[in-house]
């Protein structure tokens, strides 16, 4: 093989895992993914999509060899096809938040609204959780929690909180943290909390960014994209 032919091959080949994500909602879904498997019916709900339109991505997704599926029972799921492809979707979204002006001022006013505080960033809540009295709070559907959370993170999805308060301390500073810092369920929930009077803030990142940093986690042993 020539060398030019050799090369137009190999970037025609890596080509189609940036042209995969390239497109807004695909790559909301490897987001969704990161947290653990689920059904083209899930996904579908959590993305605002239908259901043929949903799969239609997850087609192209898999067609780059980024997804995968696993069978339980009747049921077909989908799973990130390795760890690898939340590392290069974590920098793509890292690379964006520093390189687009508009990405990063709509993150940066979400977080500075009058009703919100500074995230707090991975290394802080590693730091918290040795030397003060801190409860982790995980507000993701509690079906996120099971396929993995960090250590010793209780689970009260987002939309329970407001009938659940009473199970939390209110002498502790509470750290809420959902998928990631582009997912608003964390920032839901301090609102809440805040406004009955606790000590809260949410985590910059999420879940899936706390596990890929090394940081105590409790993984589920029948998730399959593990």
């Amino acid at each position: 093989m020539e060398k030019r032919e050799f090369k137009n091959k190999i970037y025609t080949e890596l080509a189609k895992v940036t042209k995969a994500l390239g497109n807004p909602r695909r790559m909301e879904i490897i987001d969704l993914l990161a947290q653990g498997p689920f059904s083209v019916e899930k996904i579908a709900e959590q993305t605002s999509l239908s259901v043929a339109n949903a799969s239609q991505h997850l087609q192209v997704l898999k067609g780059a060899l980024l997804v995968e599926i696993s069978r339980k029972g009747n049921f077909i799921y989908y799973h990130l096809a390795g760890e690898s492809v939340f590392q290069v979707w974590r920098a793509l979204r890292e690379l964006g938040l520093a390189q687009n002006a508009e990405a990063e001022k709509l993150v940066h006013d979400f977080y500075h609204s009058e009703n919100q505080l500074e995230p707090v960033t991975l290394k802080e809540l590693r730091q918290k959780i040795t030397g003060q009295d801190v409860v982790i709070l995980d507000v993701r559907p509690g079906e996120e929690y099971e396929h993995g959370h960090i250590k010793e993170a209780i689970s009260i999805p987002v939309e329970e909180l407001a009938g659940r308060m009473d199970e939390l301390p209110r002498d502790s500073e509470i750290i809420a943290y959902c998928r990631g810092p582009l997912c608003v369920y964390a920032d839901e929930a301090v609102s809440l909390l805040r406004e009955k009077g606790f000590k809260a803030k949410r985590l910059k990142e999420g879940y899936p960014d706390w596990k890929a940093m090394g940081f105590p986690a409790e993984i589920s042993h029948l998730d399959n994209s593990e």
